[in-house]
Formats: structure tokens, C-alpha cells, sequence
């Protein structure tokens, strides 16, 4: 294995190489990687036993380490594998290091075969115990009561916007974001005949027969389309029907035992969907974080201005706001602002201090590593 301090990259096998020589390296790499990944295994073990006796995986978990050791992995890079494919790699390594202890409990909107799950497996890696579950509303309320650990829900697609029941439930919610995880959604049409000519009614979460408005628009214009709980609903109901078809991901078509008709129909070749990690306390900044804010101000002129304008003068800069009717009374509002920067940094202190005097409430919903691709 290269030394780490060492920028040039392993030397590459002469352009003759045979071809049983070849194997032969391949084998004495591949039993160097196993015998670093037990040793890595066997110091996360020594890391959690250094904490001494916590309760559950929960304890051991710092998703700002896992930032950090993902950034440097990125940084270290130099091919030929993408920073994605060996982010993924670390994260399953890191993944099965942690469910030593116990695997994470990690709810995310169900059921099986939806783009949450799919968030979830990207952040928590395929060791992590995944529970789905039927709402929104109820991954927040299974995290809060300890049933899960840790919760994926989405909060923004790239060409919809914000996902507005996401929000409402910080309302109310004493729950912090710990993370979030940026996924690029491909959407499928499926069916159980594969037919187009089949379909008379298309069965989709809101969110993605918005996505794919303009392509059902020209492919199935007289299909009527039907709004679900989620995409593998969507698909459950197709499987049932001739003449009935699901978005969704392709991974949904073999679990669901549909066929693809057609895909990618996403309007934008660029979507993605945002989602946030969900927890219960907030953690340590990890070099590179955003926090989000809940901001109510007081009903007066200029109250807005006032509120954003401390976060200018102190060089914070803001990603997003959004506001939506605060729960304190008719014609009340609150305003959900994204921040570059970890709520422990001095701009950003310095900030909210000067805002103090024009706000109603000010509440820090989570500082958290910004999404790693």
C-alpha cells in the first residue's frame, strides 16, 4: 500500500503483463486490503471500548468523523476510480466497522424500494438496520421516541422545490438534523405488462409525477394520474393491474416484479433530491458544515430585514429560506434559513447575537456536515 504522505500514485503493471502474473498481484493485493480492514475493524473496536460502557450504536456514531475520513479519501484520490465510487467503498467499510457494536436503526419513509431507502443506504451504508416506515410524520415520531436511532427524510428536490410537510414538523418537533444526503433521482415508468399502450392510469408520489409532468404530458396525455404515499406503493398498486403503471427507481421493477417501459422520464437531467439525516442532539463541526435555523420575527415593519441582515455583516453567507405559517397564530410565520457554517463558529455566534433583539424565537435545528457526493 502507498504511503499516505507519498503523492505519487502506486506504480501501474508494465503494459505486457501476463496475464497469470496479473491475477497472481491482484490475489496479493486483495489479501492486504482484508488484513488492513480487519485491523481497521479491530481499532474501531479499541475506539468504542475507549469511550467506555454506552448503551448503543448510537453512542459510537459522530457523523463529522465519518466527514472527515470521507473528505480525506476524496482528497487523497488520484484514480482511476471516481471520488464516488471509493466514498461508497469507505462507507461500507466504516458501515460494517460500526455495527460491531450494533447496527444503527435508521428509519426512512417506506416502504421498501423508495428513493429514502436509497438515501439511507448512501449515508448509513448497508450494515445499518433499515425500518421502514409510512409517513413523514412518523419517521419523525419514531426517532424522537428512541424506536430509531437516526431518520431520512427528504426536504428538497432540485426542480420542485421544498417538500413542505418536512418543514411543518420542525414546528413542533424537538428533533436536530445531523447530516444530509444529496441523491440523483432517475425515474422509471414501470408496468406488468411493459406495454405503453397498456397504461390508463399512472400511480406516483406527488413529487415525482411532478417531475415527470412534461413527459407524461407528451407519452400517456389521457392517463389519469394517481398520487400515492410513495413511489413503492405506486408500484405494489401496479403490480395488480394491467393497465395501471408506476413511477419510480429501476431497482423498484425487481422487487416488484414489474418491467420497464420506458426511462429515465424525469424532466430535468439534472434532479436530485435533498434529504435530512434526523437525531437527537447536535454534534461537533467537522470543517466544512451548514446549520438551519428557525426563525419566527416580530410582526412589524422592516422585521425581515432586520432578522437577515446581522448574517451579511458578519460574512455568513445564506444558502436558503423558506417560510411557512408558524403554529403561534393566524398570519404568523416562520422562517426556515440555511447557513454556510457550524453553529459553533464566531461569524455565525456573533450573528444570531445581533438578531436576538428582533426575533420572536430563534432555534438551531442541527449543524451538520455538508453533503459529500
Amino acid at each position: 500500500m502507498a504511503n499516505e504522505t507519498d503523492p505519487s500514485p502506486p506504480a501501474a503493471p508494465a503494459p505486457g503483463a501476463d496475464l497469470t502474473e496479473a491475477r497472481q498481484r491482484i490475489d496479493g493485493i486483495d489479501r492486504e486490503l482484508q488484513a488492513l480492514i480487519a485491523e481497521r475493524a479491530r481499532w474501531a473496536q479499541q475506539v468504542g471500548r475507549a469511550k467506555g460502557p454506552l448503551k448503543a450504536a448510537v453512542d459510537y456514531y459522530r457523523p463529522e468523523r465519518e466527514a472527515q475520513v470521507l473528505r480525506m479519501v476524496v482528497d487523497r484520490n488520484q484514480g482511476p476510480l471516481s471520488d464516488a465510487e471509493l466514498v461508497r467503498l469507505f462507507r461500507e467499510i466504516m458501515s460494517a466497522c460500526l455495527a460491531q457494536q450494533e447496527p444503527l436503526r435508521i428509519g426512512f419513509l417506506g416502504p421498501e424500494g423508495t428513493f429514502s431507502q436509497q438515501a439511507a443506504q448512501k449515508h448509513f451504508g448497508h450494515s445499518a438496520r433499515l425500518l421502514p416506515l409510512a409517513s413523514i410524520e412518523e419517521v419523525f415520531q419514531e426517532v424522537e421516541a428512541g424506536h430509531a436511532d437516526f431518520g431520512i427524510v427528504p426536504v428538497e428536490n432540485s426542480g420542485q422545490g421544498t417538500i413542505q410537510s418536512t418543514l411543518d414538523m420542525f414546528l413542533t418537533s424537538p428533533l436536530k438534523i445531523c447530516g444530509e444526503v444529496e441523491l440523483r433521482v432517475r425515474q422509471y415508468l414501470l408496468s406488468r405488462s411493459g406495454q405503453l399502450a397498456d397504461v390508463e392510469r399512472v400511480y406516483a408520489h406527488p413529487q415525482s409525477l411532478a417531475q415527470c409532468k412534461v413527459w407524461l404530458r407528451q407519452h400517456l396525455p389521457a392517463s389519469e394520474r394517481a398520487a400515492v404515499s410513495s413511489n413503492a406503493e405506486g408500484a405494489r398498486r401496479a403490480r395488480l393491474a394491467d393497465d395501471a403503471a408506476a413511477i419510480a427507481g429501476e431497482a423498484v421493477a425487481h422487487i416488484y416484479g414489474l418491467k420497464v417501459i420506458a426511462g429515465p422520464i424525469e424532466d430535468r437531467a439534472d434532479n436530485t433530491t435533498r434529504f435530512l439525516v434526523l437525531g437527537r442532539e447536535l454534534f461537533s463541526p467537522s470543517g466544512n458544515d451548514r446549520t438551519s435555523l428557525l426563525v419566527s420575527v416580530n410582526d412589524q415593519p422592516g422585521a425581515l430585514f432586520n432578522a437577515l441582515s446581522p448574517f451579511a455583516a458578519h460574512g455568513v453567507s445564506m444558502n436558503r429560506i423558506e417560510s411557512r405559517p408558524a403554529h403561534s397564530g393566524a398570519w404568523q410565520y416562520a422562517f426556515f434559513i440555511d447557513l454556510a457554517g457550524h453553529i459553533e463558529d464566531a461569524p455565525l455566534r456573533a450573528a444570531l447575537q445581533e438578531l436576538a433583539p428582533h426575533a420572536a424565537e430563534i432555534r438551531v435545528l442541527g449543524s451538520y456536515p455538508v453533503a459529500i457526493p
